[in-house]
């Protein structure tokens, strides 16, 4: 549960008014002084996280965030930190003291709705107030209704959580048969963590497993190799989006071929809008600016591929003077009006939520938005080659080719 990757839990937010218990609430949930607790308004001056194992939903990420009418010197700076919660919550506990619902429940429960995110009331302070029976009731000080308390709350996020949390989409195991090979070709760069596979490859590995399929890992170099010692062609061959025009050289037209990132596309955002983004790369001009949002906050090597790389290709491809713009971590700009286009990472870092969030930031700005495995493969001329397993995103591209 520890080492479940992030971007995989179900991240629920509690929010509500300033010393409305959402603390104490998280002490309960988790059975640990996670959080500090006070009398004191503003007690909480940033999100605190807690990692939990809640079965039958499984891994979850609690957020603990300030509450709103926070009077103090540093309020608006905390409201600020509450608000950006939105963007990651899947689910929203509204946490109220005792019956109360007034200006600051009530635009929680609108941005809530605005956002299409569930919310589930908990009114706290039960031993104080009335019972309400449109949330779940509680005295969060109280240690003996813990048992009783989680029960109702898993049962309500049950009946609320996002299907995917429930039956998860697979990242690539529908592309293959029962039984198939699959074959993953794996550069070892800088970015690679010592003696690790990153993430991405991690999670299609276990996919693939999950789907009873055969895997064989391979680096660049032993790729021809491998086709060689192999008595039936792969099903499948997914790579890194920095060889992908390797992978497409080397095989088949009747194979199957991907990329880790492209896959991740499809998983977490919206594979056709990124496609349909990644069409516009050509109409770039002068002094353009593109926007590229890493989720990771690593220290870029010397070779990096969102800040070296990709606008290296681009202005290659376009032969265009580009103005580049990064962000990295969950910051993303709300005022997108100024950027041509933006490139996003593959977001195995982000939920889906997140993902999808930052999608709708785009479509609000009319601007259009596309990820690495998709803006690579178009700027090595391989994107409908390397969409071959997804017809309706390979759709899109013609589509788009169509209109010129």
């Amino acid at each position: 549960m520890l080492t479940t990757p992030k971007a995989l839990r179900l991240h629920i937010a509690l929010m509500g008014r300033v010393n409305s218990g959402k603390s104490t609430i998280l002490n309960l949930i988790s059975g640990q002084e996670v959080a500090l607790t006070s009398p004191q308004e503003g007690t909480t001056t940033d999100v605190v996280e807690k990692n939990q194992e809640l079965l039958p939903l499984g891994p979850v990420t609690w957020m603990d965030t300030a509450g709103l009418g926070d009077k103090s010197s540093l309020g608006r700076q905390r409201m600020i930190k509450t608000q950006e919660v939105f963007k990651r919550s899947d689910v929203i506990l509204l946490v109220c003291e005792g019956s109360k619902i007034g200006e600051f429940e009530e635009e929680i429960i609108a941005q809530a709705q605005a956002r299409q995110i569930p919310l589930i009331k908990i009114y706290n302070k039960a031993d104080l107030y009335p019972v309400k029976e449109d949330g779940i009731s509680v005295c969060a000080s109280d240690l003996s209704a813990r048992d009783d308390f989680l029960n109702k709350l898993k049962a309500a996020l049950i009946k609320v959580c996002p299907e995917e949390f429930l039956t998860p989409p697979p990242l690539c195991g529908d592309l293959a048969p029962k039984g198939g090979q699959v074959v993953m070709i794996v550069p070892i760069d800088y970015e690679a963590p010592k003696g690790r596979l990153i993430l991405p490859q991690v999670q299609a590995i276990r996919d693939c497993l999950d789907h009873s399929q055969m895997i064989t890992v391979v680096k660049e170099g032993d790729y021809l190799s491998a086709l060689e010692n192999m008595k039936t062609p792969p099903s499948l061959v997914i790579c890194d989006s920095q060889v992908v025009d390797f992978m497409v050289a080397n095989t088949k037209e009747e194979i199957p071929c991907t990329t880790f990132s492209i896959l991740f596309a499809r998983l977490k955002g919206d594979l056709s809008k990124f496609v349909e983004g990644a069409g516009t790369i050509s109409l770039l001009q002068d002094n353009d600016k593109i926007l590229i949002a890493e989720s990771c906050t690593h220290h870029a090597q010397e070779d990096d591929i969102g800040t070296v790389k990709i606008p290296r290709w681009l202005k290659a491809k376009t032969g265009k003077n580009l103005v580049i713009d990064h962000v990295s971590g969950h910051d993303f700009p709300q005022n997108l009006r100024e950027y041509k286009l933006v490139i996003q990472c593959g977001g195995c870092m982000n939920t889906r939520r997140e993902m999808l969030s930052r999608i709708n930031i785009c479509e609000q700005a009319q601007v259009p938005i596309t990820n690495y495995g998709v803006c690579i493969s178009e700027l090595k001329g391989v994107l409908p080659r390397v969409l071959q397993p997804f017809p309706q995103a390979l759709q899109k591209y013609w589509q788009i080719v169509k209109k010129g």
